[in-house]
């Protein structure tokens, strides 16, 4: 064993001169070679895409049942959804988020004890994670008072996010898990275990939510019911399964002296992701300032959960892209990575083209899904197009975000996405909502040209990485120790 793993440092550390030849040796990708990997990436993908669906769905079904209990119930549950994310799912979503570097170009590399290593490094340091978090859940409530929010709502949303806590120490178990599968491209116990978590939440959401009193607190209990059970699925696959025979390592101290690379990784990729996805949170928030709050923020809620469960699309294209390109490069193929990005910007056009489409024809009948009062769906039916255009920007967002988190530049992604919401969407998105008097409208535009700015800038960032350069400080990180997380363009 020994001397495989010296066999495999000396390949990856041979010198400079001979990389180079036999990257040049092979620059162009085939078209065959670019039909395989549509294909690979649509293997990939197409499980990804329902595995983000079924799990969306059960704060979709969750809303969608409360929704039908009264605009109090449907608003103030869209701000505990909306701050909960903000405060607790969109951090553990992007610190696990580091798992599609460390794990992927693991893998790649055939570095299996180091893959399941860095898998319980990243559990343990998120439910530490959750100690504090859990805190704010509990006090929400108040605090959402505290910073001028209707007192109604307010109260009705602390004691929805304080139902949610169980759920949410699940949550910092299943995104570690879902990376585990994820970076081996084992799909399909994924989406056996999401879809059987569906299927029980949808009765037990009902249930709770109509027949038990809870009401919209029910629906809160049930998410957290439905996630613990996620864990178990997953949990006992990994446990027993042979397909992770080589990535399930015993549990040792071992787990401690990875966690300060984890969080080099994990904290940049979660400032990444929360900086785009508070910035829609922020929506929901200023919404409750407006005039008739309920309408505003109930119509914003509807257009976010749209899209939010739309997006479960292109974030499993992003997620079979992170795959790829992380496996790939950690093998030190770094043509069979570029491949993986073309094939990928050639598959999000034709998804958001389809997308984008259905809905707009749609657009004067899906709001009654989530209400039935009549100004509600009105108002849903006029933000209609620019939900549609939301859902292309989207598209590129999660593909190209898969990209990079498959490379390790993280950083970067951090830095693209503060200027582009807060020094131009956010900004903009007051000015149109407040001085213009768009209110609703004008912040959904406002955040959809913050949004713009980030897919130009990164599409930029893209075309120039050096691909032979990336696949080099891949190997180099994983044979010889951790290097910067803001390495990547050259």
């Amino acid at each position: 064993m020994e001397g495989t793993v010296n066999k495999s440092i000396e390949e990856s550390l041979l010198p400079k001169e001979w990389e180079s030849e036999k990257i040049q040796s092979s620059t162009t990708i085939s078209l065959s070679a670019f039909v395989k990997e549509v294909k690979s990436l649509g293997y990939l993908a197409g499980p990804m895409m329902a595995v983000s669906l079924s799990q969306l769905l059960l704060q979709f079904i969750s809303m969608v049942m409360v929704g039908h209990l009264g605009e109090l119930y449907l608003s103030s549950t869209a701000i505990a959804v909306s701050l909960s994310a903000v405060t607790g799912f969109s951090l553990l979503t992007g610190m696990a988020s580091a798992l599609e570097t460390l794990c992927g170009q693991a893998y790649g590399a055939q570095q299996y004890h180091k893959f399941g290593m860095h898998t319980y490094t990243a559990i343990f340091s998120l439910i530490l994670v959750c100690l504090p978090l859990s805190l704010v859940w509990i006090y929400m409530g108040k605090i959402l008072v505290s910073i001028g929010q209707d007192p109604t709502i307010s109260h009705e949303a602390g004691k929805f996010t304080i139902w949610l806590v169980p759920g949410l120490f699940a949550y910092a178990i299943l995104q570690p898990l879902v990376r585990y599968f994820q970076m081996q491209s084992l799909i399909f116990p994924m989406l056996l275990s999401s879809f059987a978590t569906l299927c029980f939440h949808i009765p037990v959401c009902w249930a709770l939510v109509f027949k038990s009193g809870m009401k919209n607190v029910g629906a809160a209990l049930a998410i957290s019911i439905a996630n613990w059970l996620n864990v178990i699925l997953l949990g006992l696959y990994m446990r027993f399964s042979s397909a992770c025979a080589k990535t399930h390592i015993p549990i040792s101290l071992e787990i401690f002296h990875g966690i300060g690379e984890f969080f080099r990784y994990a904290i940049p990729s979660a400032v990444m992701i929360c900086l785009e996805w508070w910035s829609y949170e922020l929506l929901i928030l200023l919404s409750g300032i407006f005039p008739n709050p309920e309408l505003e923020t109930s119509v914003l809620s509807i257009c976010l959960n749209t899209i939010s469960t739309l997006y479960s699309f292109p974030l499993g294209l992003g997620a079979a892209a992170s795959t790829r390109v992380s496996n790939e490069l950690g093998a030190g193929n770094p043509r069979a990575a570029r491949g993986s990005v073309l094939a990928v910007i050639l598959l999000v056009v034709m998804e958001t083209s389809v997308l984008s489409t259905t809905l707009f024809a749609s657009r004067r009948v899906f709001g009654y899904t989530f209400s039935n009062e009549k100004e509600v769906v009105d108002y849903v039916t006029v933000m209609a197009p620019l939900v549609c255009l939301s859902l292309i920007i989207g598209g590129f967002q999660g593909v190209f975000a898969g990209i990079a988190r498959g490379c390790g530049w993280q950083n970067i992604g951090a830095y693209v996405n503060l200027g582009a919401y807060y020094l131009c969407g956010i900004p903009v998105a007051a000015i149109l909502g407040f001085w213009v008097q768009l209110r609703g409208k004008g912040l959904w535009i406002g955040i959809q040209i913050g949004a713009f700015v980030q897919i130009a800038i990164l599409s930029i960032i893209i075309s120039f990485i050096n691909w032979e350069e990336q696949a080099h400080k891949a190997r180099k990180r994983i044979f010889d120790g951790p290097i910067p997380a803001t390495s990547g363009l050259i």
